[in-house]
């Protein structure tokens, strides 16, 4: 009866640890963010020419870039819509920021510039 007793007891601590250990885990997890743009279209065949060069410069990043343009619907709740939304996901801020600072995104600039025109853009954390 005495070694049952271990044994269950033995078994119960390894349960409580790992539980542990896992609460442990879960809580170091970082809130993913998304890059939120919102922009006008300038030229139409410059966006057809940028728009797969930022979204695979963004894939190599870690990130994952949608947008929605004038063919989506966007429906105001207040205020007015925006012309045109574009979401990014990134695993957390830090990734967000740093691809905002990468190379590969300033290189693409002059052709950002001639595709459209950013009115506003801002990282927000979320799960």
């Amino acid at each position: 009866m005495r070694s049952k007793s271990k044994v269950v007891l033995a078994l119960v601590a390894g349960v409580a640890l790992g539980a542990a250990a896992v609460q442990g885990l879960h809580a170091q997890v970082k809130p993913k963010a998304y890059l939120i743009t919102e922009s006008e279209v300038l030229d139409p065949a410059a966006v057809s020419v940028y728009l797969p060069q930022v979204r695979e410069a963004a894939k190599v990043a870690g990130g994952n870039l949608d947008f929605v343009g004038p063919s989506e619907k966007i429906v105001a709740v207040v205020g007015v819509a925006p012309k045109r939304i574009g979401v990014s996901e990134w695993e957390s801020m830090e990734k967000a920021q740093a691809w905002i600072d990468s190379p590969a995104r300033k290189a693409l600039a002059p052709q950002r510039e001639k595709a459209q025109n950013i009115t506003r853009q801002f990282i927000v954390e979320g799960k």
